[in-house]
């Protein structure tokens, strides 16, 4: 036997890089009672409307039935913005990641309510969801609003906008995709800033923060942010062809 075969296995850095930040969640499961008709609609929808986690790549074309554009948003919170731009976009495929019930809930009863087939849930930590569920190259957008800013400087390597996450998000997008986060917290937009440009492969569309894209719907957490007064930031990266 060779002796090289008796050496220890070690994983290479980025491997045990992400394994660190894979075992740090970006999110809290916050305590939230469901309404009688978002638990009717979790319970009696959650199997048509949810994909499943699992641990191998789906098939965009099996969830939607077509091969239109894939916009991923991250953190969809109650789902008014996602469901709006769900019905003025028939010809865009949106699934939403989310962990808080409550809102898969009221998402589901309002797909059914207003008959979408372009949107489509999955309720599970957005990281695992990426690694394991979605392939390289195959998303055209990535929606990330209002995302958690864990204030706290100890919770800040808890917040989804910095590498490798950024890293994996390039890798998902397909050439020319776009990723476009929004936050109030000036402090959390400068340092995401920073990331997504020391993020290889990715370029920023403008000069710094982004203007506001006019299609995008305001959500809950950006009225709350305006009604404390804190400014809205916005950031636009593209994919490199």
């Amino acid at each position: 036997m060779d002796s090289t075969d008796l050496a220890p296995k070690t994983e290479p850095d980025s491997k045990k890089e992400n394994s660190f930040y894979r075992a740090i969640k970006t999110y809290v499961l916050r305590a939230g009672r469901m309404t009688s008709a978002q638990e009717k609609a979790y319970k009696d929808l959650s199997h048509i409307y949810c994909v499943p986690f699992q641990e191998s790549q789906i098939n965009f074309v099996d969830v939607f039935g077509n091969t239109n554009p894939i916009v991923v948003e991250i953190g969809f919170g109650m789902g008014a913005a996602t469901i709006q731009m769900a019905k003025e976009n028939p010809n865009i495929n949106y699934l939403g990641i989310e962990v808080h019930k409550p809102g898969v809930g009221r998402v589901l009863s309002e797909i059914r309510g207003n008959d979408l087939k372009n949107l489509y849930v999955v309720e599970h930590d957005a990281l695992d969801v990426l690694e394991k569920m979605i392939g390289d190259n195959s998303v055209d957008g990535f929606h990330i609003f209002f995302p958690d800013p864990w204030p706290k400087k100890k919770h800040h390597k808890r917040r989804l906008m910095r590498r490798p996450n950024t890293n994996l998000l390039q890798r998902k997008l397909r050439s020319g995709g776009y990723l476009y986060m929004c936050t109030d917290w000036e402090e959390y937009a400068l340092e995401a800033l920073e990331e997504l440009k020391a993020t290889e492969g990715l370029s920023n569309k403008y000069d710094g923060f982004s203007p506001h894209q006019e299609w995008r719907p305001q959500t809950k957490f950006e009225r709350k942010g305006i009604e404390a007064g804190r400014g809205i930031r916005e950031l636009f990266f593209v994919k490199e062809e």
